[in-house]
């Protein structure tokens, strides 16, 4: 019997159908995301203040050399000393010096408060991520996730570098301008201001048309990404069934999608672009046509409409910017309606009865039923019962449910129906879910960092001697010892690169730390291969000695040195017992022992 006979709960075209049509988690629309902005900003109040004052100091800065100008084009009129000039030059070196000085620490201030928020948000994601429903992750697919705490988190950062503090000095550039035109002659404000109408009206043509293409974009690359992982992470099964061309289609499918969506808007944007361009020549022409007709009348001076007509030639970059980083804004917004949009997902509330302590580490699942689907169930009214200090190994094909019952067991997964209780208490009720139960997956991950700080995460108040103690007991502690700098060593990404075996020997070294009561091992010796397989079966009973413990055996060695074997066909249990009475019952058992003696 292979490993893939014994590791699958679900049929490979039920798995298949999960990966083309698979759910999102929720994305917060435009209402609760800026109600999320604006919260976010308020618990930063002082520095969002700051930031609007050195800003709009930046921005006024700015202006001071045009109206400067317009007064000399006036004195050059009246014939005023040459002298003259070198007092605008004196003003508008100093205006030009303290506006590159605030307009740095404006920009300074602006990241600074973008990147702060960001952070925040960012772990504020990863945190509710990491507290989803086992089930809710697997339904979404690890793609989407992970889309949204790299891509979408990466988009948003290079907005708040690159893109916001731009748009903030345009805003306020923009008003400051029109204000001033303003206080030069109301007419010539007005005159300047047609031009807002014939933007405001390339945004509504845009905006309502670009909004979902870059939603769906940020989709299309959450798609891609599942994509990817999917077909990386299951590269060994792709090749055995000579499922390449299959999986690059869909990887070039999902690229295509998400290329043409960044095509489509694209053009959008240049016909949005002209839009812009004609409302800045309408709003030019209007001014010099304005002013003429006063200067005429005598109602302004030729400074006057020189610095009017300035001041909205000067608007052109910080307008254009304004629209033309709109593409990168929603895209921005769309990556920010994602992220909030997992903070914000409901937390189931807990039991008010939690706080129980168990009689004893007794484990027990009472009509135990689970759906993925809503329909078809793959559990099927499951009662176990595991005595304090018992080892219980769970057997069976492919598809019997195994891996599922197993974290129901553990509480990762919670039943459709039914109970799982410790010493009498519901899981729901247990003071600390993890300080009495534990699981040790096949699929264990080594963090990044020394050696002993990955141990510690299972006990963070662990000792030097407690870590030491929990690698010898799973027979870690020479080959550990052995490293350049011992149990300081770094490993995981970027450190020392530890072979399938010694990780999973670290993942037991964990279970010890933890100490639970109950212990939960999903084929947690499958990645050592056949060469260490007996090593680490021993490693992990010495890890569960004295523990009540529920094996999902991938190798029936397992089965052989448990107290009992509970044999799982079809979401039911059709044998339970000792495995020689198993053996010599000739039942399901007996068939799967043969063919595991066989096997060689």
């Amino acid at each position: 019997m292979t490993a893939t006979d014994m590791t699958t709960d679900m049929p490979a075209g039920e798995n298949a159908e999960k990966v083309t049509e698979r759910e999102l988690l929720p994305i917060a629309g435009g209402r609760q995301t800026w109600k999320w902005l604006r919260a976010a900003l308020a618990e930063h109040r002082m520095q969002s203040l700051l930031v609007l004052i050195v800003a709009a100091s930046a921005s006024a800065m700015a202006l001071v050399p045009i109206y400067v100008f317009g007064v000399l084009v006036d004195r050059v009129r009246d014939n005023a000393p040459t002298s003259t000039i070198v007092g605008v030059v004196v003003i508008i070196a100093a205006a030009a010096i303290v506006g590159g000085v605030f307009t740095g620490v404006a920009a300074y201030l602006i990241k600074r408060l973008g990147e702060t928020i960001l952070a925040d948000l960012r772990e504020r994601t990863v945190d509710r991520a990491l507290r989803l429903p086992i089930q809710t992750v697997e339904k979404v697919g690890k793609g989407d996730l992970l889309s949204r705490v790299g891509d979408d988190v990466s988009v948003i950062a290079k907005a708040v570098s690159d893109v916001v503090p731009g748009m903030i000095a345009a805003v306020l550039l923009v008003a400051l301008s029109m204000v001033t035109m303003l206080g030069l002659d109301w007419r010539l404000g007005l005159a300047g201001m047609v031009a807002l109408p014939m933007y405001a009206l390339a945004l509504k043509w845009y905006l309502p048309r670009s909004a979902p293409i870059y939603a769906a974009e940020r989709v299309a690359m959450g798609a891609r990404s599942q994509a990817l992982i999917s077909s990386l992470q299951g590269a060994k099964t792709v090749r055995a069934y000579s499922l390449e061309k299959e999986h690059l289609g869909q990887i070039d499918a999902a690229s295509a999608k998400a290329r043409d969506l960044a095509v489509c808007v694209f053009g959008l944007f240049t016909r949005f672009a002209g839009r812009g361009n004609r409302a800045e020549f309408v709003g030019l022409s209007m001014i010099l046509v304005v002013g003429f007709l006063l200067v005429r009348e005598d109602v302004v001076t030729v400074g006057q409409t020189t610095t009017a007509a300035l001041l909205f030639h000067r608007l052109f970059n910080p307008i254009g910017s304004l629209l033309y980083t709109f593409d990168e804004v929603q895209s921005a917004g769309a990556s920010l309606a994602r992220l909030v949009g997992v903070v914000e997902i409901e937390e189931t509330e807990p039991s008010t009865d939690a706080g129980s302590v168990p009689a004893d580490g007794s484990l027990r699942l009472d009509d135990i039923r689970h759906s993925y689907d809503g329909g078809h169930e793959v559990l099927h009214g499951v009662t176990l019962t595991l005595r304090a200090g018992e080892r219980v190994a769970l057997v069976g094909s492919t598809g019997a449910g195994k891996t599922t019952l197993a974290a129901i067991a553990a509480g990762s997964i919670t039943p459709t129906s039914g109970r799982v209780s410790i010493g009498g208490v519901p899981l729901a009720d247990l003071d600390d879910l993890r300080r009495h139960i534990a699981i040790v997956s096949q699929e264990v991950h080594v963090f990044a960092g020394p050696l002993i700080e990955d141990l510690r995460l299972a006990a963070p108040e662990s000792s030097d001697e407690d870590v030491a103690a929990a690698l010898r007991t799973v027979g870690a502690y020479e080959w550990v010892e052995a490293l350049d700098e011992g149990m300081l060593t770094v490993v995981g990404e970027g450190g020392h690169e530890m072979t399938a075996a010694q990780a999973q020997q670290l993942a037991l070294a964990r279970l010890v730390l933890a100490d639970p009561a109950v212990a939960v091992l999903d084929e947690a010796t499958a990645e050592a291969g056949s060469a260490g397989a007996r090593e680490l079966e021993a490693t992990a009973d010495a890890a569960t000695e004295g523990r009540t413990t529920l094996v999902v055996a991938h190798r029936l060695t397992q089965a052989a040195g448990a107290d009992r074997v509970i044999v799982l066909e079809h979401g039911q249990i059709v044998e339970e017992g000792p495995h020689r009475e198993l053996v010599s019952a000739g039942g399901r058992y007996a068939q799967l022992w043969a063919a595991w003696e066989g096997r060689d």
